[in-house]
């Protein structure tokens, strides 16, 4: 247990990368995994991927950067910032030779129990004795539980990488407050009718956010299968002048939109992916369509 599921995983980055090793990333990534890797002396390495291939990696990307100094695999389903999910066929195939190539794979699934349309979730360290020692499972309480302040998250892995984080916890935060623990006991143990609520109702926002941005001249979105993001293509928008300014990437264009139109977007490029911007639907739906309405008027006036 940790002060958050960011603590864990930079707990167990700490743990198994050293100076020269490299850790690969999918990209669009969640911001802070290339900084944990970096502060652990090791190298982040990108795989990119876009929304034609519904931002997912094969285990043939994979197999074109690995090289002798890969150490570790991060993969995060459903996922921050593009709500894709992988298939069970997809993440076997993916961990599977991650594990036999000798990777250790860091699988975040802070959002495992936001999903829509009768996806499953799956846990990769499951599939076999070998996932069962190379993987390292993280989750959370923030987003299935709305307890973002709280500061409670988890890793579960080998015995030994998870003493060994045990280790470096014991002298940064020396572990999660009882009274937060306490509380995570109760959201895991207690009625789970307020999830089932919420998924719901994010799935009304994601279908109508979706449905209105691909309305939108110049911008195109694919719909999320999990978490609470949308994560619109809006490239097309670039090299051109709104509202007087030439904007030439994602953080022109949400700086202009949050100066001018007064809307709150997030740019795609720390994520790594420029050609994006992302949009939480963690919101009422009356924010989110007094924000597309924004966004549209603005962008057509």
């Amino acid at each position: 247990m940790s002060a958050g599921a960011k603590q864990s995983i930079l707990n167990i980055v700490l743990v198994l990368c050293d100076t020269g090793d490299e850790a690969i990333i999918p990209s669009p990534y969640w911001v802070s995994y290339p900084e944990m890797v970096i502060m652990a002396g090791a190298k982040p390495v990108f795989l990119n991927t876009t929304d034609k291939e519904h931002f997912k990696i094969t285990k043939e990307s994979l197999a074109e950067v690995i090289t002798p100094r890969t150490k570790m695999l991060f993969m995060n389903s459903p996922g921050n910032p593009t709500g894709m999910v992988y298939t069970e066929k997809e993440l076997r195939e993916i961990v599977s030779f991650a594990v036999e190539k000798g990777l250790y794979v860091i699988s975040d699934e802070i959002y495992e129990k936001i999903l829509y349309d009768g996806v499953k979730h799956v846990c990769p360290a499951t599939f076999s004795d070998e996932c069962y020692k190379k993987v390292i499972t993280v989750n959370g309480f923030s987003k299935v539980y709305a307890m973002t302040g709280w500061r409670l998250g988890y890793a579960a892995g080998a015995e030994e990488i998870i003493k060994a984080a045990t280790n470096i916890q014991d002298h940064t935060t020396s572990g999660a407050n009882s009274i937060t623990q306490k509380a995570g006991v109760e959201a895991l143990k207690g009625s789970q009718e307020s999830v089932n609520f919420m998924v719901k109702e994010f799935d009304k926002r994601r279908r109508y956010i979706v449905e209105r941005l691909n309305k939108i001249k110049g911008v195109s979105c694919i719909l999320p299968q999990g978490a609470f993001y949308a994560f619109p293509r809006v490239s097309d928008l670039y090299q051109r002048k709104i509202a007087g300014q030439t904007v030439a990437n994602s953080f022109d264009l949400v700086n202009l939109l949050l100066e001018k139109a007064f809307i709150a977007f997030v740019p795609g490029a720390p994520f790594g992916s420029d050609d994006y911007i992302r949009i939480s639907y963690a919101t009422s739906m009356g924010n989110i369509e007094k924000g597309l309405d924004r966004f549209e008027k603005f962008l057509s006036s």
